[in-house]
């Protein structure tokens, strides 16, 4: 397969533009992970495949492979899951509609927030809008981003660990569907999905293991383990349920531009599971370098 590849590595497969909560226009993404040395870059950002066009034409400008992708948000309870499908039919009606009925939930979410947060901080939901572009899934970062102006936080940092915080007070929870129809979402477009960021929890903090029993059922592709925001002992744990499932093993930046200290290519993802992502996906193909 090695001789076959028409990609090259190092291998970044989750990333943010501005179209989500990046600080940088896809195509200036593209640049900077040619600039790190990627040879190839994954657009992943939030229930949005609005920046893969324009990241797909610097993308053969830079040298540099593009995996288009996105980052769909599902839920169990009120926990957050994060679920990052690669190579997908960008047009496949279900999944078009599920992820419009997640931005108008983030939307709304929003709002309330910063209606919340005006009663006890000189914030106004102009304020937020003017740190997103248009267009752009608007959520939380960009409230964060709205707080760092405003002189209210020092950085998104502060403002996620402050004010933003579920223990803060004003943190309300979005409309997102849960894990399994995620799954199945991503797998009848025809993409690929993998579990973003387990294991921040720790150990004993992964998700259970008859639920990923189910979603590996369902269609489940890998985990991004080697992400900085997992712990030590929650990779080994998701190691052991890697092996023990099948399932491949990814590692990403989660590079949302100056929005986090993330770098690219921090964490990369081997060349023969990106083979494996490729050969699955039915729903839209890699633009490759020239």
């Amino acid at each position: 397969m090695a001789d076959e590849r028409r990609f090259r590595g190092p291998i970044d497969l989750h990333t943010h533009s501005s179209v989500s909560d990046g600080t940088e226009t896809p195509a200036e993404l593209v640049q900077a992970a040619a600039a790190a040395g990627l040879g190839t870059v994954a657009l992943t950002d939030h229930d949005s495949t609005a920046g893969w066009l324009d990241a797909a034409a610097a993308a053969g400008d830079a040298g540099v492979t593009l995996i288009p992708g996105m980052e769909l948000s599902t839920r169990i309870e009120f926990a957050s899951v994060h679920m990052l499908g690669y190579l997908f039919d960008p047009a496949n009606e279900a999944l078009v509609a599920e992820t419009e009925r997640i931005r108008v939930g983030r939307l709304r979410r929003a709002e309330d927030m910063v209606r919340r947060i005006s009663e006890d901080y000189d914030i106004t939901w102009d304020d937020v809008m003017d740190q997103a572009t248009e267009g752009a899934t608007v959520g939380r970062p960009h409230i964060a981003d709205a707080l760092v102006a405003r002189g209210l936080a020092s950085d998104r940092s502060a403002a996620f660990a402050g004010i933003l915080h579920w223990r803060g007070g004003y943190y309300q929870p979005h409309y997102a569907p849960n894990p399994l129809t995620g799954v199945r979402l991503i797998r009848e477009a025809g993409g690929v999905p993998v579990l973003a960021h387990p294991g921040t929890g720790g150990r004993g903090r992964v998700i259970p293991e008859d639920r990923l029993a189910r979603l590996t059922e369902a269609g489940l592709f890998g985990l991004e383990i080697d992400h900085r925001e997992n712990t030590v002992d929650g990779k080994e744990r998701l190691r052991e349920l890697a092996a023990k499932y099948g399932l491949a093993i990814t590692g990403s930046s989660d590079y949302h531009g100056a929005g986090k200290p993330n770098r690219l290519g921090e964490n990369t993802t081997a060349p023969e599971v990106l083979d494996r992502i490729i050969e699955e996906a039915t729903g839209a193909a890699p633009f490759y370098a020239s």
